[in-house]
């Protein structure tokens, strides 16, 4: 058998040394990671952080956590707070594009020496959606983007990062705020980062009305936009479109056409 991996070994300590049969949500400490590593032999990561941020978006928690989920349902690891944890049960949430929905193309207004220095990664995604004002055409608001990467304290919830927020506004003059979490590369967006966004929302821009958007690009190539909303307390997939950007040459005149006869 191939000897689990560091991480593995740390998280798997930490969880069955909390679990018990029939708990669907237990805390723990951030310092609980280095004590694990010491206790198990191996050398604690330099960024203890880097631990539950690989488990929620970059690959799935190890076997031995998963098979104590019940049927329909997985572990997350959400913030508790500074230098906490929470590890809970909840309904399996997939946010991946869905293969089979139409695409919308997008006239490219990327500048090109953007386009030959973008790296592919959350970055050159932001940026890619900013000049071609993707989430004004998802959302059928008017955006501004107010802040890159905010980070910020959220009562419960500890340190929360953003990747980019907006502030929208529709024809009858109402204000939203949207937080926006891209991903580009093998990161997969996660259902803890949503939380987070509504948990920001709620926090800091109480009195607007929260769009939670997700976006990724696609392994074609398009790029994959979500709206997120809160139903009974779960996460919720609202919208999903995918759009590609192409060049004037490639958006016939009878593909615009069926465009206006959308719904």
């Amino acid at each position: 058998m191939p000897t689990p991996n560091r991480y593995n070994q740390i998280i798997e300590k930490i969880f069955f040394d909390h679990f018990a049969e029939g708990l669907i949500d237990f805390e723990f400490q951030r310092e609980e990671f280095r004590d694990a590593a010491i206790a198990l032999g191996v050398r604690p990561p330099d960024n203890l952080g880097d631990i539950p941020y690989s488990y929620r978006y970059r690959k799935p928690l190890p076997d031995r956590i998963r098979a104590t989920a019940e049927e329909g349902s997985e572990w997350i690891i959400r913030p508790a707070g500074i230098g906490r944890y929470r590890f809970a049960l909840v309904p399996i949430f997939n946010l991946a594009p869905n293969a089979n929905l139409v695409e919308t193309k997008i006239l490219d207004a990327t500048p090109g020496i953007i386009m030959r220095y973008a790296l592919g990664d959350e970055q050159a995604l932001l940026a890619i959606m900013r000049f071609n004002r993707l989430i004004d055409i998802f959302t059928g608001l008017t955006c501004y983007s107010l802040q890159n990467h905010l980070r910020t304290t959220v009562p419960e919830m500890g340190q929360v990062e953003v990747d980019e927020i907006y502030i929208g506004i529709d024809k009858r003059g109402a204000h939203y705020i949207i937080p926006v979490q891209a991903k580009g590369g093998t990161d997969s967006l996660g259902i803890v980062q949503i939380e987070q966004d509504f948990g920001l929302a709620a926090a800091k821009f109480p009195t607007l009305k929260c769009k939670s958007i997700a976006a990724q690009f696609m392994q074609n190539g398009s790029i994959a936009l979500f709206e997120l909303e809160l139903d009974n307390g779960h996460v919720a997939i609202s919208s999903e479109k995918h759009y590609r950007l192409v060049q004037s040459d490639q958006l016939s005149e009878d593909e615009l056409l069926a465009y206006a006869e959308r719904l």
